[in-house]
């Protein structure tokens, strides 16, 4: 009798732990390109899971958390411009009773720097929030650091 409780302890046990995995439909991965001798290009690319979608940064107030990069003020280099993204996918979302831009699969975000010295370490913060068409999980934030040489 005593093998049977643990047994259906341990089976209890282990179907908890398998229902309380944490998800996590992004992958951010991060590259750097010089364009010139004084400039490089930042890819922040997000590869998004399957039925999830990732929020643009031109997300109106009342919406859903926009993506949001920020970069500390450090030496080594100078933004040019703003953070850049490809066309979304517009669509009216219930959940937030307006039109919504979002990126489904992949994005590749980019960043231009103008270099003040032969190489530089990009360090920053992405933001955002993802859903799916049963959810959106809390917003989160996500360091980086992008070395060019």
């Amino acid at each position: 009798m005593k093998k049977v409780t643990i047994l259906f302890f341990l089976i209890g046990l282990m179907s908890l732990s398998a229902s309380s995995q944490i998800l996590k439909p992004i992958t951010w991965s991060y590259a750097a390109k010089r364009t010139s001798a004084t400039t490089a290009t930042l890819y922040i690319k997000a590869t998004i899971d399957d039925g999830w979608h990732l929020y643009s940064q031109f997300v109106k107030a009342g919406g859903p958390v926009k993506t949001t990069f920020t970069f500390p003020a450090a030496g080594g280099y100078t933004l040019v411009g703003k953070t850049i993204e490809p066309k979304p996918v517009v669509k009216y979302e219930d959940t937030f009773k307006m039109n919504v831009s979002y990126f489904e699969h992949s994005v590749i975000f980019q960043q231009k720097i103008k270099l003040t010295g032969k190489s530089a370490t990009v360090k920053g913060t992405v933001e955002s929030m993802v859903c799916n068409d049963k959810q959106c999980l809390p917003p989160e934030e996500i360091a980086f650091s992008i070395a060019v040489k």
